[in-house]
């Protein structure tokens, strides 16, 4: 039964690692025996990040844009080079900008959708190719609780990761035959430092989202890094094109 959930020898991209989700992923990783990649826009951020991950022979960072298409296919050589070759895929790059749908700017909306579907895409076709030379590949998006919920004030956000399911299905469907599995991961609230701006803003939010959600607190990110395991594992050989909500039960709630 071990060996279902073993990663070892298995060799992993992250685009938005250098943070929140992201981090916590590469570090659950490293931890069950893969080799990591790490991707974000920032060189700071991202050797920061590598100071606070175990196993540092084992990590690597990569400066990108994961909605630039040049700098993806940079992290993609960048990451055979250190790795030999790449059989799993997180797509958790990702910004928000809020507003009123009135309020926001054509650049907010453009912003928003570049970075978390347009990211997504252009990840996913750029690592295709080891993708399907691995034999077992594995693409991870990160969608969101927001890609079947409403909410007046996230309108690029939720389009941007509604999309990010649809996409991931399409992916599903379009690469079984190269033995690539693709699923999406829905976090509900998650403590990162995006949603601490966001309780600052809106001080109500806390309590609101504790009351809702059944399990009665919010995420942490490693709440969301064991689910991106398990679709990277050999446990999750028969599952494709699934959008599975890690949220506490938020979204089942009336």
């Amino acid at each position: 039964m071990s060996d279902l959930f073993d990663l070892t020898g298995r060799c992993v991209v992250i685009t938005g690692g250098t943070s929140g989700i992201g981090l916590s992923a590469a570090q659950a990783f490293l931890e069950a025996g893969a080799r990591v990649t790490i991707s974000g826009r920032s060189k700071d951020r991202g050797e920061a990040a590598l100071g606070h991950l175990a196993d540092k022979e084992d990590v690597w960072f990569c400066a990108a844009d994961a909605s630039d298409e040049a700098d993806v296919e940079k992290l993609a050589e960048t990451a055979k080079a250190h790795m030999g070759g790449v059989d799993t895929i997180v797509c958790a790059a990702g910004i928000n900008r809020r507003g009123a749908p009135q309020d926001l700017s054509l650049e907010d909306w453009d912003a928003v959708m570049d970075a978390n579907l347009r990211g997504t895409f252009v990840t996913a076709r750029a690592f295709y190719p080891q993708l399907c030379q691995s034999g077992d590949g594995r693409i991870v998006t990160i969608g969101s609780m927001l890609s079947v919920l409403a909410n007046d004030m996230t309108a690029p956000y939720a389009a941007a990761k509604g999309g990010v399911v649809q996409l991931t299905r399409s992916l599903a469907a379009a690469w079984a035959k190269d033995g690539i599995r693709a699923n999406c991961v829905l976090p509900g609230w998650v403590d990162t430092a995006l949603t601490r701006q966001a309780r600052l803003d809106m001080p109500d939010l806390d309590a609101r989202v504790r009351d809702r959600t059944p399990v009665g607190r919010w995420a942490d990110p490693q709440d969301i890094a064991g689910t991106i395991l398990f679709l990277s594992t050999a446990a999750s050989r028969f599952v494709t094109g699934t959008a599975i909500p890690v949220d506490g039960g938020f979204v089942m709630r009336a």
